[in-house]
């Protein structure tokens, strides 16, 4: 009985040393997490800030004429000038210019997805020789930038009697998506339990039938995303239209290519409202895909982290 008590009185103070340490480094853990999250919001903060204020001045500026936009740039318009979005859309051609865009993004972003999830699916869930060697090859062409391969893009698209239409441009879109929507899609599909294929296979189905009716269903978040991923991605191109649409297809431009030459052709006589109008539409459109379809986003890229 007095052994028993002189270990516990002997552990009791080693317990309570312990105890005090661990309760003291859980402090510390607190405190140190405390100053990383308010640095992070202090982050978010400003990089809020950065990207909300120029977009308040562009919608403010769409409603404004010249001499206010210079004169109080941050105040609200004296008069709610809607004739400069009638203006933008009709003389400025900027209507044509949407539905060019709308064409070609539509195009892309179909033939992207088409092609990049069987690719992706082939890859992620069948076992070939140089099976490694093409996905790295589908890899590499995220780590190529763009502006080295615009000269010999253009000349391979010329050979092929392509420059100067939609078709063209939707061809170049989907390969340039092909890279990215292939590394996303083949991770997801590795986490699709292959039970389901297993019986599917021994219901009399094949392949094709497996990936259209039950991979794509069950694959449907991770689509979503990526789909919203290259209409973002490709409506804001730039530099492949401005190569593959030069100015005799002026009927064709884009909308990032048509923006660029209103504001760029008229030079100190430009018309600033109507620019800040052509600008707040082409905005708009990715603003409201994003805010409708942002949960499908936050979905598809937790979900093949959670299977």
């Amino acid at each position: 009985m007095a052994l028993t008590q002189n270990r516990t009185e002997s552990t009791t103070p080693a317990t309570s040393v312990e105890q005090s340490r661990n309760t003291g480094r859980r402090r510390r853990t607190r405190r140190e997490l405390g100053l990383l999250n308010r640095l992070a919001h202090l982050g978010l903060l400003f990089w809020a800030v950065v990207v909300i204020l120029p977009l308040l001045f562009t919608f403010v500026g769409a409603f404004k004429n010249n001499t206010e936009i210079f004169s109080s740039p941050w105040s609200l318009p004296s008069e709610w000038r809607f004739d400069n979005w009638s203006r933008a859309w009709s003389q400025a051609h900027v209507g044509r210019y949407f539905l060019n865009t709308v064409i070609v993004v539509a195009g892309g972003v179909a033939l992207t997805m088409l092609l990049g999830s069987i690719a992706a699916y082939i890859l992620a869930r069948y076992t070939f020789r140089g099976n490694r060697f093409v996905y790295y090859l589908f890899i590499s062409g995220m780590t190529f930038p763009m502006f080295l391969a615009l000269v010999p893009l253009f000349f391979v698209v010329d050979n092929m009697g392509l420059v100067g239409t939609h078709t063209g441009l939707v061809l170049v879109y989907a390969a340039y998506a092909l890279p990215f929507t292939v590394f996303f899609l083949a991770a997801f599909f590795k986490t699709l339990p292959g039970e389901v294929a297993e019986a599917a296979t021994l219901d009399g189905c094949g392949h094709w039938r497996i990936f259209f009716t039950i991979m794509m269903p069950m694959a449907r978040p991770a689509l979503v995303s990526i789909a919203i991923f290259n209409v973002i991605g490709q409506a804001n191109q730039y530099l492949i239209p401005l190569i593959l649409l030069p100015g005799d297809a002026e009927d064709k431009w884009v909308l990032t290519q048509g923006i660029a030459n209103i504001s760029t052709a008229a030079g100190y006589e430009a018309d600033w409202g109507g620019l800040f109008a052509a600008l707040s539409i082409s905005i708009i459109p990715m603003i409201a895909i994003y805010v409708v379809f942002q949960r499908h986003i936050q979905s598809g890229l937790t979900a093949g982290s959670t299977k």
